[in-house]
């Protein structure tokens, strides 16, 4: 690549960064009902605001090595994590898709699917704002510049929700209780909404494989086998999995079943 064509793509990875950090205020204070707003960033522990120096995504942690300057507070790996992720996605996107359209709103679908994955697995609690909003994105996106037709969008965010809203009823009717919230079927709504409904299954049938083996895991760690697991954590890399990947995964597993 010249120079030129890279510099979309490292400032790409500069605005993932930022909003990655915007990604983690949302993360920690939507779920509590606070402010995503006001007041500024601000010391978790000692409630100090936090110096423009200091929060620097990515690399304010690596100079302050983990630690907040006024208290000495560890700040969670789970900060430099998101933004990181966050701008290798916005990096990556703008490589595969260039500066266009589509790639904006393909890093707003990812941005969101990493906000519903820290929130998820923290809280075991998807906030309607973020995934209604994440419906009506999909639609408009179907409907000006994804690959997709408004139609097959709305068809896919139909079938996400009804699959899921199935297994939970067939769920609850074995094992009387509730497997599934209400949250996990607006989630497969936005992921149908962006992906369409030929993406609905296998993001499933990741997501559960994936699921399975950790709930094998915390059964070997000495869980009960009833312990809660917040499976929008799983739907939502899974869904980002077959954004980019989706063709290639069904080709070959069409292939497979074809030898």
């Amino acid at each position: 690549m010249t120079g030129f064509e890279w510099y979309p793509i490292t400032v790409a990875f500069a605005f993932g960064a930022v909003i990655g950090s915007f990604l983690n205020v949302v993360i920690c204070r939507l779920p509590l009902g606070q402010s995503i707003v006001r007041p500024g960033s601000r010391c978790p522990q000692c409630k100090q605001p936090i110096a423009w120096y200091d929060n620097i995504p990515i690399l304010s942690y690596a100079v302050l090595r983990g630690r907040c300057r006024n208290c000495g507070w560890r700040i969670p790996i789970k900060y430099p994590v998101v933004e990181l992720l966050t701008s290798v996605s916005a990096a990556g996107i703008v490589w595969r898709y260039g500066p266009s359209l589509e790639a904006v709103w393909i890093f707003a679908f990812v941005a969101v699917m990493i906000t519903i994955t820290a929130i998820d697995w923290a809280h075991q609690i998807i906030p309607d704002p973020i995934s209604l909003g994440g419906v009506i994105l999909g639609w408009v996106g179907a409907a000006v510049c994804l690959d997709l037709g408004l139609v097959q969008s709305f068809v896919g965010s139909l079938v996400g929700a009804g699959v899921i809203l199935a297994i939970a009823g067939l769920y609850k009717a074995i094992r009387k209780t509730d497997g599934m919230g209400g949250g996990d079927v607006k989630l497969m709504a936005m992921i149908g909404a962006f992906l369409g409904w030929q993406m609905v299954l296998p993001v499933l049938f990741i997501a559960a494989l994936f699921g399975s083996l950790y709930g094998a895991y915390l059964m070997r760690s000495g869980g009960d086998g009833k312990t809660a697991v917040a499976f929008g954590s799983f739907l939502a890399p899974a869904a980002c999995l077959m954004m980019f990947f989706g063709e290639r995964i069904l080709d070959l597993y069409l292939g497979l079943g074809q030898s």
